[in-house]
């Protein structure tokens, strides 16, 4: 069993150079994921020159360790959307989910792109009865929102459900070669990407343009955009209105042919289906056993506990990948994209709750529409100076109260501290990683940073 990502690992990844010198352009991006290299290729055609820097390589981060469903179903989420926000705010964020599907479906024609990218119905579903009442609301919620939603029970999955919701013509994708369609795309556009190059600082150059620092390099921009899974540092605040959530996938060989409709449960543990083309009509992926990233707890277990799932579900024959990756959901559900609050030249996005490919090609639309001044009829629904209901502000107070519980934990303790905060890490066995339970960021066994806020090693002796 390999320990990567499918889609990584199955993918011809070619190198690009790290950064060197001073370079000038219109729009700098940090990140090259889903929502980065969604934006820099908007943006490259639409006539701004556009670099991307990228601390590893194009699709190591989250993006790379996605699902690969390409979906406007988010689970039972529309419902409780209309119920905190507001049918206005809930239709928004609908819209720009349903455009991100039928955005990455015209890319995939329009590049040619050899990405495996394949229509099929979405379900959500559950196996409680207790539960069927809230599926049948999210169904109606879903369908008067304007997505294509009904009820429908057949989910081709070895049980009967007692309701489930389903979205007609969704996809899924080979996420790896995909980013890399994208990135070449942009590449041979004109546009210019690094990798290897990890920004540590963002500076305003007075009102007329931004700095970023890479490597000892710098970039000068009129616009940065970032678009790296969480920002960096402590910008726009994002890291005190987020919760960083770990989930675990395997790619698998069935016996007998594999569900062809892509599915997630709304019981609790939740887990996630979608074929598995690659590996022909028996593949399928299986993803679940999610935590808050830097639990106390068995990270290799989460692996076992989620094959005995596959396997008491299945009739599987071998296990072919395994990997792990994480994404941030916000207090109120609904991700943050724009401008930077007091960074007029800064724009960000994330939040996506495990959705980045609708919702990080939908926020590249909304980017770009704001890096060229125009109006978008979506982004009040992300706005990312929103305080949220008052939910969410309870929620986020709860968040950061255990997170100062963490940053006051014993400073005896043999474990680092992380570069971000200061939040005491837990070693992550399943990873080989010291991952910090407060905002996210993961470190190497060598203290080198994996994924951030954080943008410094750890000093480790």
């Amino acid at each position: 069993m390999e320990h990567e990502s499918v889609w990584l690992a199955t993918a011809d990844r070619p190198e690009h150079p790290p950064i060197e010198g001073r370079l000038s352009v219109d729009v700098v991006v940090i990140g090259a994921g889903i929502t980065g290299l969604t934006t820099a290729l908007l943006a490259q055609q639409s006539g701004a020159q556009v670099a991307v820097v990228e601390a590893r390589q194009v699709g190591s981060g989250t993006s790379g360790g996605t699902t690969g469903k390409v979906t406007s179903q988010h689970g039972l989420i529309y419902a409780d959307l209309v119920e905190r926000h507001g049918f206005d705010q809930a239709r928004r964020y609908a819209e720009a989910n349903q455009a991100g599907l039928e955005r990455v479906a015209t890319l995939v024609g329009e590049l040619e792109l050899d990405c495996g990218f394949t229509r099929a119905p979405a379900f959500v579903y559950t196996r409680s009865d207790d539960l069927a009442h809230r599926v049948a609301a999210e169904a109606q919620r879903a369908a008067a929102l304007g997505l294509p939603a009904r009820l429908g029970r057949d989910t081709g999955l070895p049980f009967e459900v007692p309701a489930a919701v389903r979205f007609d013509e969704q996809a899924h994708v080979h996420a790896g070669r995909y980013l890399l369609g994208l990135a070449k795309a942009f590449t041979d556009a004109g546009g210019q990407l690094f990798e290897r190059s990890r920004v540590t600082d963002i500076d305003d150059i007075g009102d007329s343009a931004v700095e970023v620092t890479a490597e000892g390099h710098a970039v000068r921009a009129e616009h940065c955009v970032v678009a790296t899974l969480l920002p960096l540092g402590v910008t726009a605040g994002c890291f005190a209105r987020t919760t960083p959530v770990r989930s675990y996938g395997l790619a698998v060989r069935l016996r007998g042919d594999a569900p062809t409709a892509m599915t997630i449960s709304a019981d609790s543990p939740t887990y996630s289906t979608r074929p598995w083309p690659d590996a022909g009509p028996n593949g399928l992926i299986v993803v679940g056993q999610g935590h808050d990233v830097g639990a106390d707890l068995d990270t290799t277990g989460q692996y076992a506990a989620l094959e005995r799932w596959a396997r008491a579900t299945f009739d599987v024959e071998d296990v072919d990948y395994r990997w792990s990756a994480q994404d941030y959901t916000t207090t109120d559900g609904l991700p943050y994209v724009g401008r930077a609050p007091l960074h007029h030249r800064v724009l960000l996005a994330t939040g996506y709750a495990k959705w980045g490919l609708t919702n990080g090609t939908a926020a590249a639309m909304m980017l770009t529409d704001l890096l060229a001044e125009r109006e978008s009829a979506w982004l009040p629904a992300f706005d990312v100076g929103r305080i949220g209901d008052v939910a969410s502000v309870i929620e986020t107070a709860k968040a950061n109260l255990a997170n100062s519980a963490h940053l006051l934990a014993d400073r005896s303790h043999d474990a680092p501290r992380c570069t971000h905060l200061g939040c005491r890490l837990h070693w992550n066995t399943a990873e080989t990683s010291w991952d910090c339970p407060c905002h996210g960021s993961r470190f190497t066994d060598r203290g080198e940073v994996i994924e951030g806020p954080a943008v410094r090693p750890l000093d480790l002796p």
